[in-house]
């Protein structure tokens, strides 16, 4: 089914969380269009006030400046698996937001609990308001974003299989320093006191490192299938 199409299945809210590398977002926007469904990055609006916070001066190691800058910028997010878009204020962010600096900043920024509120008020309101349903991806999403979602899937993968595919994005990164870079990031996400990363009780674990995109992205379709068959 066509993006857009309508859709004959019941609507249903899917959350797919786990650290970077495991394959999310690609697997995210490929189940989202193959169904029909909306598609929302939970990342990139993380990415997106931590560029408006470098852009507009904030100190992202202070946490108390963080806060009260934290429900400044309008983030809009575009919720089509084909062409996922983002904007600040009216400006397309979609580069900007995954340069190193932003990379490097965004955990601390994310790891301040006013930014999480505010956030998650935006992720809520926006998987409220996709009637056909929608594939929510991130960190937090089925054990606080979205709790009642339909299908909670984590997806997993060793460090070294992450840090090769993350290097691959990066065209030519070193794939050591990438796979420390993770492993920090990792552990940063883990042990916020708001919202870490974790796997909600309910969830669905699928192990992505010997698997192919295309393996996963399967594998998660026929979740959801079953899961709008059940209801």
């Amino acid at each position: 089914m066509e993006y857009g199409a309508a859709p004959t299945a019941p609507a249903v809210i899917v959350a797919i969380d786990g650290p970077s590398g495991t394959g999310k977002s690609s697997t995210s926007k490929a189940v989202a269009a193959r169904l029909g469904l909306s598609y929302l990055d939970t990342g990139a609006q993380y990415r997106a006030i931590t560029w408006w916070m470098v852009t507009n001066g904030i100190d992202t190691d202070d946490p108390r400046a963080i806060a009260a800058a934290a429900g400044k910028a309008e983030i809009v997010s575009g919720t089509d698996p084909a062409a996922p878009s983002i904007t600040v204020d009216g400006v397309d962010v979609a580069g900007p937001i995954r340069t190193q600096e932003v990379t490097s900043r965004v955990s601390a920024v994310s790891a301040v609990p006013e930014v999480r509120t505010r956030i998650t008020e935006l992720q809520r309101a926006i998987a409220a308001g996709a009637p056909e349903g929608i594939v929510v991806e991130g960190r937090d999403i089925g054990t606080t974003v979205l709790p009642d979602a339909d299908l909670k899937i984590f997806l997993t993968a060793s460090a070294e299989a992450r840090a090769a595919r993350r290097s691959g994005e990066l065209k030519g990164a070193d794939l050591r320093s990438t796979r420390e870079a993770l492993i920090k990031r990792d552990a940063a996400d883990s042990s916020r006191k708001t919202s870490p990363l974790a796997k909600a009780d309910d969830a669905v674990e699928v192990d992505t490192t010997e698997l192919t995109l295309t393996q996963v992205i399967e594998c998660v379709v026929t979740l959801v299938e079953e899961k709008r068959a059940g209801k």
